[in-house]
Order: C-alpha cells, then sequence, then structure tokens
C-alpha cells in the first residue's frame, strides 16, 4: 500500500505544477492533468494530437465536488449517478471553475464521478477535478490496460502512475449520458 500512496503523491505534485499523467482509471488509462489549468489541458490535446473543439471527459471524487464544477445539477443526474451499474459520464450544462478549453462550445462539461479505488484516491488527494481522456493518440483504440499504450505516449507525458501496470484484463469507455437543464436526457455511449 505504501507504494500505492506513493504513486498517487507523486501524480498529484506533477498535476500541481501543471504537468500530464497517464494514470489507470475506472474504465481504460487515461491522460490526465489538473481540469482547471487551461496550459496543462492543452497539453492533452496537443499530446493526443486532437483539436480542441472535442471536449474532454473529467473525472472527481465525489457528488460534493461535482457541484463544485456545475451550476444547477439537474435531479436525474444524481439519480444515473447513482443507480449507474458501470462507470457513466454525464454532460451537463453550466459548467464552472473549469479550464475553458476543456468545455464544448455550448459550456458543458463530461463528468464523471469515479468509484475506482486508484482514481477516486488521485481525484481526493488532487482536492481538483482530473481530465480523463483515453490514452490514445487520436483516432486510435483506447488503451485497456498498461501494455496497450503506445511508447510515444509514455515519453509524451510528464508522469506514468506505477498502479495497476501488470493488469491484464478488458476494460471499456464509460457510458456517456448527456442530460440538459430542460429535462432532456440523451443517450451518446451505452
Amino acid at each position: 500500500m505504501a507504494n500505492y500512496d506513493k504513486d498517487i503523491q507523486a501524480a498529484v505534485e506533477v498535476m500541481r505544477k501543471g504537468g500530464v499523467i497517464l494514470y489507470p482509471t475506472d474504465t481504460v488509462w487515461g491522460i490526465g492533468c489538473d481540469a482547471t489549468n487551461p496550459d496543462a489541458v492543452a497539453k492533452v490535446y496537443e499530446i493526443k494530437r486532437r483539436a480542441d473543439s472535442k471536449a474532454l471527459i473529467c473525472l472527481v471524487d465525489s457528488e460534493a465536488r461535482l457541484q463544485r464544477y456545475v451550476r444547477n445539477v439537474p435531479n436525474v443526474a444524481w439519480d444515473i449517478i447513482e443507480m449507474a451499474t458501470k462507470p457513466t459520464t454525464v454532460i451537463l450544462d453550466n459548467a464552472a471553475n473549469l479550464a475553458p478549453n476543456l468545455l464544448a462550445e455550448d459550456g458543458s462539461v463530461a463528468i464523471r464521478v469515479t468509484r475506482e479505488p486508484f482514481s477516486n484516491q488521485l481525484c481526493y488527494r488532487f482536492q481538483k477535478a482530473i481530465v480523463s481522456t483515453s490514452a490514445n493518440i487520436s483516432g486510435q483504440e483506447p488503451a485497456s490496460n498498461f501494455s496497450d499504450i503506445d511508447p510515444e505516449l509514455l515519453e509524451a507525458v510528464d508522469y506514468v502512475c506505477k498502479s495497476r501496470r501488470q493488469e491484464k484484463k478488458p476494460h471499456t469507455p464509460s457510458a456517456i449520458i448527456r442530460l440538459r437543464q430542460n429535462g432532456e436526457v440523451q443517450v451518446i455511449r451505452k
């Protein structure tokens, strides 16, 4: 457990300095950074070779933290988060306190409360939302396991987490559900 704690602490220190990390999440391996730092978010887009017009997902450790980043969370969002049987990202209107280049053009944010122990503790100890975009060059397959990560990405980031590297099991991206203030619900990815 001591190595787990050191791994999280090292990742937190890198993100506090504006750095980019590779880390295991509740879904696939992710590229992450401080979701409130526009320069760090720009580095993530550059590493992924992804247009910054495509918004990025971010992770938080709790429902309370989610409320820091979204004004007027619709009640149905709480039900979805509580009842989801797999990792589920919700896209919510009226994002606040996040890097502008993280958000969609309409000001919405894709955000997920992670329950997986490593990413949850990482978010908890960082005390802020963390970008969580799949560890791949845009257009390539997401890295389910550490062994699937393109060596180019390993070189491009500032820190690669050591936890869960040996894991060899199938992981899939999260479900994505769009929730609008008017009550409209749209399933983007099951």
